[in-house]
């Protein structure tokens, strides 16, 4: 009784392999690099993106230290002037 079949010989290959037809060649190259500019201009682009949104914040932090001076308030999370809008004051919606 046979269970498996029987073992044939593996053949052997009558041609040699081309390297070039088993390299990706000058495509190849061309794709990785293409790849490899586009993501460090991402990279750049979101660390020029996060860098704009740090210096807002700063400023809108200034500005707040800036308004809660003139007030007189000394601290405007206090809110020492009754107004019960919080930061918006008059130029629009409260800030989170």
């Amino acid at each position: 009784m046979i269970l498996f079949g029987e073992q044939t010989p593996m053949p052997t290959p009558s041609m040699t392999v081309d390297p070039d037809s088993v390299t990706p060649g000058f495509a190849g190259f061309a794709i990785v690099v293409v790849i490899v500019i586009a993501v460090i201009l991402l990279i750049w682009d979101m660390n020029r993106r996060i860098r704009r949104v740090r210096y807002r914040e700063e400023v809108r932090e200034q500005l707040d230290a800036e308004e809660a001076a003139a007030r007189g308030d000394g601290d405007a999370g206090e809110g020492g002037d009754g107004d019960v809008r919080g930061d918006a004051g008059a130029d629009g919606p409260p800030r989170a």
